[in-house]
């Protein structure tokens, strides 16, 4: 699962392109942290900004930062013309809780 050269005890960070829950990032971090390395925190690309993800990178006691986020990428959307300050409530409001919409 990891590739290229490491040593045990060698601190990383992992870079991830898109973190939603973070379930299958900390899974990463497991697989890091049995094969001896330090994990001292992650970054990503972007994130959706679910409390789910912030609650298990706490959990984890894992710092996490993303360069973007869904609702910055919505302003910049809104900004360009390309969503309606309607259709921006809209997608604003899917992500608090995206599972329950319909």
């Amino acid at each position: 699962q990891v590739e290229g050269f490491y040593e045990r005890g060698q601190k990383v960070v992992v870079v991830e392109d898109l973190v939603s829950t973070g379930k299958s990032s900390l899974q990463v971090v497991d697989v890091l942290k049995e094969l001896g390395l330090e994990v001292i925190g992650m970054v990503s690309i972007f994130t959706y900004g679910f409390p789910v993800a912030t609650e298990a990178f706490a959990k984890a006691s894992l710092p996490y930062q993303s360069l973007t986020d869904y609702p910055t990428l919505i302003e910049l959307a809104v900004q360009k013309g390309i969503v309606s300050a309607g259709q921006q409530e809209i997608l604003l409001k899917w992500k608090e809780d995206p599972g329950a919409w319909g």
